[in-house]
């Protein structure tokens, strides 16, 4: 954090140096205010809960651990990627006109290699069609993960909607955005879009502009080039608010050429700080001077900002070479850059792809520039996210994507070891946005900022992506630390869990290398938080086996933010009933029936009463499924519409019962409302504990 001017060195344990030339910086005290975010709407009572996740062995050795390649090691593997990906893409069955793009590469320390595509079909890109293949040092495929489980297939490439149409539609969904000198970007392209939903041929179209708050607008629209439907729409500038750091007098890598020195840090890909001097476009100039020396400490220097931006990079790129082994964002070595000074009063800071770039505003009165440590590391692990897992940035996978910058933010505060900045689970710790001096996010209980939520709930996907993201910041601060009361650097935590029941953390370092591998190796561009789940738990197995005490926590952590159960039901044991009869769902037909009889038990039922649902079905976003009780009262477990493309419900949810008489007749009704997809219940089993 910046505060008053001081030209002394601090004590600092991780301070940022190499071979180049090493610059003193002050830096001062300013404060941030939030960005706006949308409010939130709640629904449902379901509880969400994972397929099985992949196998691993019972225990792992540090094979399983990712090596830490070189650019030139990454070049290499990719393009042997390349040379087999036409038989790769044989061997995945994938359609006569499918081709794979090879995107990122992971290679483990036994040999495995994690390799991601994207796919064309018939030449066109497929959004929502990435998948992860996972490789053997023999060669074999042991694994794959798709984004979409849907065969990617359209009956023409031809559209019938003119192209000019689908710009009005995007032009329209800016507008109705509020957004600022709208105007096309990149004209439409032909897309096939599979992220949800059948696979469509679609245009997507992006508007340019500003968004209401003065941010860059990259607006990406989906319109299905048939018949016009608008079928999905993303920003893909993705925003962070924070604020700026105390860091103290620190060293950085700068560059001399000559006479003059400038902010260019040769160790670490060439990445450079720029001066914006309050535009809104361009990359602006490189910040240089006379001296090696920047910034006095006071934001009316320009330099201050910039010294702090270069420092958080700096800490960024250190942090995950040093601990995830990779050499950048991408991974290839190049450093991304980073622009100060952005626009007028702008209080937010965002991460472009277009650009490879962090901004950072100046906040209110251009005195309060959001440029420390925390936010640094949140806009560049965006920029990670999208080169990796493609999150998209709304709904469910949106929440996982903030979360991911949050985590990586707060874990590069605690790598950086700063003591005028120590690190924390707070988020915006340093300034005072309510008034009263309280974070602008909290990990261990998210819900204290009054709008992020502690545990998923089936309507979370429906809500800003920066409150949506609570779940799995919680996960993460319970994985690490555990639940209950505790001091940690001086904070007081108490976290709580929606289960009620105790977690015990696995310590940070665990719980963040399982975090990157899960993203890096096992997250695709639609993940949502039952898939998080299951892909956590799987590179859990991978890094510490599946008997581990690490594995039992992790199922106990996502348990405590209601996403999937403890092991054994974790609440003890309890009696099941069960129904393992096949029922054919008609198509876009009439609700079918499957009951249960009940016996036994005394009173009512409980308030945590367990519904593990069974269905096999293309296209679950057809169905609505229901428990019904012995007195006909309808529990809603998935809406319709819910769901999107993906095939199968494999799901535990837990419902609210308590009002109802245990014994007797209960029902899982549910019903087909569109045409073109079948399937049928496999089984189904209420659990009370």
């Amino acid at each position: 954090m910046l505060r008053r001017q001081s030209h002394r060195r601090t004590s600092h344990t991780s301070d940022v140096r190499s071979r180049s030339t090493q610059r003193r910086v002050a830096t001062g005290a300013l404060v941030a205010v939030s960005a706006l975010l949308a409010a939130a709407v709640q629904s449902g009572a379901a509880t969400a809960a994972p397929e099985k996740a992949p196998s691993a062995a019972g225990k792992a050795g540090q094979g399983a651990v990712s090596m830490k390649l070189s650019p030139s090691q990454r070049a290499e593997l990719i393009r042997e990627a390349n040379a087999g990906k036409a038989e790769t893409a044989k061997e995945l069955n994938l359609g006569a006109k499918e081709k794979l793009v090879v995107r990122d590469v992971v290679k483990d320390r036994d040999g495995t290699v994690h390799t991601r595509y994207e796919r064309t079909y018939d030449g066109l890109p497929v959004l929502g069609g990435d998948l992860v293949v996972e490789t053997s040092k023999a060669g074999r495929t042991e694994g794959v993960v798709k984004a979409t489980k849907a065969t990617i297939k359209v009956a023409s490439v031809k559209p019938i909607l003119a192209a000019a149409k689908a710009e009005k539609q995007a032009l329209g969904a800016a507008k109705a955005e509020h957004a600022k000198g709208a105007e096309i970007n990149r004209a439409p392209r032909k897309v096939i879009w599979a992220a949800n939903g059948k696979p469509a041929l679609a245009y997507e179209t992006v508007v340019g502009g500003f968004q209401h708050d003065g941010t860059p607008q990259e607006l990406h629209v989906v319109t299905d080039a048939r018949t016009g439907k608008k079928l999905f729409e993303w920003e893909a500038v993705e925003t962070g608010t924070g604020n700026t750091v105390y860091s103290g007098t620190v060293n950085l890598t700068t560059t001399q050429s000559g006479s003059t020195y400038n902010l260019t840090d040769g160790a670490r890909g060439g990445h450079k700080t720029y001066n914006l001097n309050r535009g809104t476009s361009g990359t602006g100039t490189l910040f240089s001077g006379p001296d090696d020396v920047w910034g006095n400490g006071s934001p009316s220097n320009l330099e201050s900002a910039a010294a702090d931006a270069h420092y958080g990079a700096a800490l960024t790129w250190d942090y995950y070479k040093n601990v995830h082994g990779r050499s950048g964002i991408r991974g290839d070595g190049v450093g991304a850059y980073s622009r100060v000074h952005y626009g007028n009063n702008y209080v937010n800071a965002f991460w472009q792809d277009t650009c490879f770039c962090m901004t950072y505003g100046d906040g209110s009165g251009n005195a309060n520039p959001l440029t420390s440590i925390d936010v640094a590391a949140h806009e560049m692990s965006h920029g990670l996210t999208s080169v990796t897992a493609g999150l998209v940035y709304s709904g469910e996978s949106g929440g996982l994507n903030e979360a991911t910058s949050d985590i990586f933010g707060s874990t590069v505060e605690f790598y950086a070891n700063n003591s005028s900045d120590v690190g924390d689970y707070l988020i915006g710790e340093e300034i005072n946005i309510n008034g009263d001096g309280t974070p602008l996010r909290y990990m261990d209980k998210p819900s204290k900022d009054g709008s992020s939520k502690d545990a998923w709930y089936s309507g979370i996907g429906s809500i800003d992506v920066h409150y949506s993201s609570g779940p799995a910041n919680h996960f993460f601060y319970l994985l690490s630390e555990g639940s209950g009361a505790k001091t940690i650097n001086g904070v007081s935590y108490n976290s709580p869990t929606s289960d009620n029941l105790p977690v015990t953390g696995i310590g940070r370092d665990k719980a963040e290398k399982i975090w990157f591998r899960a993203l890096t190796t096992k997250f695709t561009s639609t993940t949502n938080y039952a898939s998080a789940r299951t892909y956590t738990l799987a590179a859990t197995g991978d890094l510490y086996g599946t008997t581990s005490a690490e594995y039992t926590a992790v199922q106990n952590a996502w348990a405590a933010v209601n996403v999937g159960s403890r092991p054994g039901g974790g609440g003890g044991g309890g009696t099941s009933f069960e129904n393992t009869a096949d029922v054919s769902i008609p198509d876009n037909g009439a609700a079918v029936t499957s009951p249960i009889t009940v016996s036994g038990r005394t009173g009512n039922a409980p308030s945590n009463l367990a519904v593990a649902v069974d269905i096999v079905h293309t296209y679950i976003g057809d169905l609505q499924v229901q428990l019904v009780a012995p007195d006909g009262t309808a529990y809603t477990l998935k809406a319709y519409g819910t769901g999107g493309s993906s095939d199968n419900i494999n799901t535990t949810y837990t419902v609210n019962a308590s009002s109802e008489v245990a014994n007797g007749v209960w029902q899982l009704r549910v019903q087909d409302n569109a045409a073109r997809d079948t399937g049928y219940i496999n089984s189904w089993k209420l659990t009370f504990p």
